[in-house]
């Protein structure tokens, strides 16, 4: 917004992150709806190829995740300039994929965590329990993921302490999940809704 001044209370962007199965998009929602903001579920932003490649058992390589996440990073930056808040369920598993969805923030300066304007929660279980939780949706029809590709996913997972980024045991109810996460961004939420 050229010519404006700083908003008075600018927006967060809380993505949700975690392996495939491990709860993001139910946490995610629940979330977003507990703050009466915008939710973005980062599948709907994959490609049609995307989507045929995984549901296929294939990983994505990081020719296939960065227009996605440049498609994220746009449609964030978007809520953020308005003052919005907006929850994201995503995976981001790697540093290099959350720096692309900080640039989402104008003013971040590449490792200044604390003071960027999306911040991270990563929901964390066993490989076991994941490993159910993606058969189980796959046999209901609800995820084009593929319990096989759960070990490549694992295997990208990089949280680096600096980050700050929150973990989340995965398996502790969502409802708890959901009332840590605005207990711990309160004072930075553009939000005024009354918090449980």
């Amino acid at each position: 917004m050229a010519g404006t001044g700083p908003l008075a209370h600018p927006g967060l962007a809380v993505v949700i992150m975690g392996v495939s199965g491990c709860g993001k998009s139910t946490v995610a929602a629940m979330l977003a709806e507990a703050l009466g903001c915008s939710f973005i579920e980062a599948d709907d932003y994959h490609s049609q190829a995307n989507k045929a490649k995984m549901s296929k058992g294939i990983p994505l390589s990081d020719a296939d995740r960065t227009p996605w996440l440049e498609s994220l990073r746009d449609a964030i930056q978007e809520r953020l300039d308005s003052g919005e808040d907006v929850v994201i369920s995503c995976s981001a598993l790697q540093l290099k994929y959350r720096e692309i969805l900080r640039a989402a923030d104008c003013s971040y300066k590449p490792g200044a965590y604390t003071t960027c304007r999306v911040k991270f929660v990563c929901l964390k279980a066993s490989a076991e329990v994941i490993t159910e939780r993606m058969k189980r949706r796959s046999r209901e029809g609800k995820h084009f993921m593929p319990a096989s590709l759960l070990q490549s996913q694992l295997n990208l997972l990089q949280i680096d302490a600096a980050e700050g980024i929150t973990e989340v045991d995965a398996t502790v109810s969502a409802d708890t999940t959901v009332r840590d996460a605005i207990a711990q961004f309160r004072e930075e939420l553009a939000s005024t809704i009354p918090f449980f």
